[in-house]
Order: C-alpha cells, then sequence, then structure tokens
C-alpha cells in the first residue's frame, strides 16, 4: 500500500510543481526538458536497460508516437492547470482511462457487461459536469482538460501495445520512449529560444528536475505497487484514480483555493462512482 500512496502523492505534486511555476514566468516546454533529462537519468540507473537489446524490429512506431505525444500532451496539461486548475485537470487526466476502455470495445470488439456499460455512461456524465464553466465566466477553457484526458487515453492505449511486445523489457521501452520524448521537448525549446526569443533560464532547469524525479517515481512506484499487488490489479488501478481525484480535489480547494461550481462537485463524485463500476466489472 505504501507504493500506492507514494505514486498518488508524486502523480498530484507534479500538478503542485506546475501550479507554482505561473508565479516565477517560467517556460512550460524548457521544464518539459529537462524533465525528461532527469527521468531518463533516473530510469537509466534504476532499471539499468540493455539498449543493445533494441533492434531494428522493436515496435519503433509506437515508440515514436508515444515520445511525440508525451510532451505535447505534457503541454496541454500544463495549461489545462493554469486556466481550469488542478482539479479539474486531474479528474480530466483520471477520467482518461476510458478512453482504451472504449477502444476495447469499439476497435478490439472485447466484449463488455452492465456494469462497465455502467460505468462508461456515469464517465461521460461526470466529464460533461466536472468541464461545465462557472456561471460568473464568459469563457469556457474546456478544451485544455479535454485534451488532456484523450491525450493520455491515447498514450495508455499504446503503452499497453509496449507492454504486449514481450520480447524487450518494459523498462528498456520505456527509456527509449523517453529518449524520444526528450529530442521532441528540445526541438520545440530550440524552435522557442530561436525564432520567439526565449532565453534558456535556470529555473526553468530547477523545476524540470522537480518535475522529474516526481514524474519518474510515479511511474516507478505505480510499477511497484502493481508487483506488490501482482494478484488484485484491480487494486492499483482503483487505488491510483481515485487517490489522484480525492488528493488533488482537496489540493486544489485547500491550498490553492480553486473555485468550483456544485455542478462540478457532482461531476467528481460521479467520476470515483464510475471508476467504482470498472473496477467492479473487472469482476463480473
Amino acid at each position: 500500500m505504501l507504493f500506492l500512496i507514494l505514486s498518488i502523492l508524486c502523480s498530484v505534486i507534479v500538478g503542485v510543481i506546475f501550479k507554482i511555476t505561473r508565479k516565477y514566468n517560467t517556460h512550460p516546454t524548457q521544464i518539459i526538458a529537462f524533465n525528461y533529462i532527469v527521468a531518463l537519468a533516473l530510469c537509466y540507473f534504476t532499471f539499468s536497460p540493455n539498449l543493445k537489446e533494441v533492434a531494428a524490429n522493436a515496435p519503433w512506431n509506437i515508440y515514436i508516437a508515444i515520445g511525440i505525444l508525451l510532451p505535447v500532451v505534457f503541454l496541454f496539461l500544463v495549461a489545462s492547470i493554469k486556466n481550469v486548475g488542478i482539479v479539474k485537470t486531474d479528474t480530466a487526466q483520471r477520467l482518461s482511462l476510458f478512453i482504451p476502455i472504449l477502444a476495447a470495445w469499439f476497435i478490439f470488439k472485447e466484449e463488455f457487461n452492465t456494469y462497465k456499460i455502467i460505468g462508461l455512461l456515469i464517465g461521460f456524465l461526470a466529464l460533461l459536469l466536472i468541464l461545465k464553466k462557472q456561471p460568473d465566466t464568459t469563457e469556457n477553457k474546456w478544451i485544455y482538460p479535454a485534451v488532456v484526458l484523450v491525450g493520455f487515453g491515447i498514450i495508455d492505449i499504446l503503452f499497453k501495445q509496449i507492454a504486449l511486445y514481450t520480447t524487450l523489457p518494459y523498462p528498456t521501452s520505456l527509456f527509449v520512449v523517453f529518449c524520444i520524448a526528450l529530442a521532441v521537448a528540445f526541438l520545440i525549446s530550440i524552435y522557442e529560444i530561436g525564432v520567439k526569443k526565449r532565453k534558456l533560464d535556470s529555473k526553468n532547469i530547477l523545476f524540470g528536475a522537480l518535475v522529474g524525479i516526481f514524474n519518474f517515481g510515479n511511474i516507478l512506484f505505480y510499477l511497484k505497487a502493481h508487483k506488490a499487488f501482482a494478484e488484485n490489479p484491480s487494486t492499483v488501478f482503483a487505488g491510483m484514480n481515485m487517490g489522484v481525484i480525492v488528493l488533488g480535489s482537496f489540493v486544489g480547494l485547500l491550498f490553492f483555493k480553486e473555485k468550483l461550481s456544485k455542478i462540478n462537485f457532482i461531476g467528481i463524485f460521479l467520476a470515483l462512482i464510475a471508476i467504482i463500476f470498472i473496477v467492479v466489472s473487472q469482476f463480473k
């Protein structure tokens, strides 16, 4: 259970760091680029991946797709935290679990039971209520959490495809993906520095290092939690998603005074109910 709690904490702390960076005139792209440098280093020293095992017949199309999506979706996550707050962003990120579920239904023709269908319907309603704009605002910036939801959902599908490629150890594939993500993030940073004349700032390096530590910690502890609960993976699945929503909501409301309507609160509650139905469906 300790690994699961640590994974939840690391996930929420990443959002908190990006929330704090708003006060320091930082550049998200540079932070994300340096995040991948630290994550790569931690991945290398923790898992010791053997890159000689990576052959030409490895799933490079999936590696490249994830490597491009990760920094791009990360930028939308930062924008979402900035525009709609930690509460809605974390909830949207966790509801991204419905994307691979829908893919399993419509693309892979997986049979669904009643519990899973109810969970999907409740989750869809929860999403509509969570993204509903405040009555006193004229602009609805729902596009940011919506992209976070769809983006992380697609990334989850692709990572599951990598997990099926048993020729390479999963940590080795993860290291390769981080390398590609780093290259993409640096290309975007170089463009911003060269064309938009944004200066390389030491505070972006500092925040990037912090994000990298907790971003990798989230992955590491999540994998360890799955290993500890190998006979009951649904515990990790439910605990992680519900834990991030609850803790993220607590932090956003208490420490950052984010404003939510009653409709938004109902949506968050329904999101938790939807996750429960999805977990229950695994046993039916």
